[in-house]
């Protein structure tokens, strides 16, 4: 082994002059410079092409729907649920008074109510089938989804889904027999898309809107499943689709309450997209920009304002912990889709027995149910569906080129019916939502003075009416 003596004693008469003289001696005490302005640097990259985005708030047509959301009606819609004992996927068919069979009756009656209103407009349908033998069903059973279908007066085939399930569990996923009240999980998802298709009835909105009450969804998700598979049969042009599932109290467990919080839970990288183009999407920044995550940004940016009364906080995952909803089952048919639960559960309030343990109420009941803030959630729902449904379609095909090594960005997308122009949309790579827009005009192309290397890139439509579509993210071409 070479000694590294020689190299060191080399050094030393080096150091030792350098040492020696003081106007060339470091000064290792010195401040070392730093720029004062942390919120410019924060803001990396800055000084680029665009303006700050502003969220598009409700018109007046939108603000006379949100205002029309009634907490007593909610409240009437929970109780009445709750009432028939219980709601479990394979309780009575046709006891009229208690069981799914009883509450499937009576919610169909309702939609039917609210159809009749819109002049030929809505239709009801009910979309059964017979479930075979499962882990969680016994026998063969039949399952049963509520849909009221309100067809867009100028863009019918687009289509918008809402929906909540009407089942309800108890401690034993497998008892069919004793109460099982469901009244937050999920009597307040089932309210607020009755709300929304009473007070939509009577409104021509553009694109075709479907307010569902699917059953089977603690039976892991069964009625949404045959209804978003059915839909993906039929090639339907699904552009989003929410569901309100545990909506019905902002007090958690820990008794904070966050009344003015809606968590939004948005998936990553696509169910349904194969592996080439997931690792296509990795290998260029793109994991943040699923079409659910933007349907995320979009529902924040329509539904965060003073008219809804609430703030939408995205959640960068599919789901909790442990837990599924029946917006999975639009995912997995390709559909983008998303969650909305209230900001912090109480556990002992859901799939739990009535009974008291310890001096503790548990079980699904409506006294632990806020109608108002159910009736704020849905109006926050209320303002992104009428949003989408309003808006021109998302463009098509849009592609970025990296042919070339450059440090302009060149997009490119197909256009879309409703569309009178377009915006192409950038933040920072680690900025969760969208920063700065760049209008381009009635185009199918632009290049703008910014390096797709530094940010995060989309492009969205913009109707006559003002209204956005979501921005879709760009591709290499």
């Amino acid at each position: 082994m070479l000694s590294p003596l020689p190299y060191v004693v080399a050094a030393l008469p080096i150091l030792s002059i350098a040492l020696a003289d003081d106007n060339i001696r470091p000064n290792t005490t010195a401040a070392i410079p730093f720029p004062t302005d942390l919120c410019a640097i924060n803001s990396w990259p800055t000084e680029l092409t665009g303006r700050p985005l502003t969220p598009q708030l409700p018109d007046a047509e939108l603000t006379s729907i949100l205002n029309q959301v009634d907490p007593i009606r909610v409240e009437a819609i929970i109780k009445k649920l709750v009432s028939f004992g219980t709601r479990h996927t394979q309780s009575s068919q046709t006891d009229p008074n208690r069981g799914i069979g009883a509450s499937r009756d009576w919610l169909l009656s309702q939609y039917q109510e609210f159809a009749r209103s819109s002049n030929g407009w809505m239709t009801v349908e009910l979309q059964s089938y017979i479930q075979g033998v499962t882990s969680r069903i016994t026998a063969p059973t039949n399952i049963s989804n509520i849909v009221a279908t309100l067809r867009g007066s100028t863009d019918p085939d687009r289509i918008i889904v809402v929906s909540g399930h009407y089942d309800s569990r108890n401690t034993d996923i497998m008892n069919f027999v004793d109460d099982a009240p469901g009244a937050d999980d999920d009597g307040s998802g089932v309210a607020i898309s009755m709300e929304l298709a009473r007070i939509m009835a009577t409104r021509r909105p553009a694109a075709t809107i479907k307010f569902a009450a699917v059953a089977g969804e603690e039976q892991n998700l069964l009625g949404s499943n045959y209804m978003a598979q059915a839909l993906a049969s039929a090639s339907a042009n699904v552009q989003g689709m929410w569901t309100n599932d545990i909506v019905g109290s902002p007090i958690g467990d820990d008794g904070k309450n966050q009344s003015k919080i809606i968590r939004l839970f948005t998936q990553g990288i696509p169910s349904n997209e194969t592996s080439a183009r997931s690792s296509r999407r990795l290998s260029i920044g793109g994991e943040n920009d699923s079409p659910a995550r933007q349907l995320g940004r979009f529902t924040r940016d329509v539904a965060s304002n003073s008219v809804t009364g609430m703030s939408v906080e995205t959640v960068y995952r599919a789901d909790r912990y442990l837990r599924g909803g029946d917006h999975l089952s639009f995912l997995t048919a390709g559909y983008p889709a998303v969650r909305f639960t209230e900001p912090r559960e109480n556990f002992a309030h859901q799939h739990q027995d009535v009974i008291v343990k310890n001096g503790t109420q548990y079980g699904d009941l409506p006294e632990f149910c806020d109608y108002y803030y159910i009736s704020r959630v849905g109006k926050v729902t209320g303002a992104a569906v009428w949003s989408l449904a309003n808006g021109p379609e998302s463009p098509r095909d849009v592609t970025i080129d990296t042919a070339t090594l450059t440090n302009k960005s060149t997009l490119f997308w197909q256009a879309v019916l409703g569309a009178v122009q377009y915006e192409i949309v950038w933040r920072p790579t680690n900025e969760p939502f969208w920063t700065h827009v760049i209008p381009v005009g009635d185009v199918t192309t632009a290049t703008v003075d910014i390096s797709k290397d530094n940010v995060e890139f989309g492009v969205r439509s913009v109707g006559a009416n003002g209204y956005r579509s979501p921005a879709v993210f760009p591709f290499p071409q």
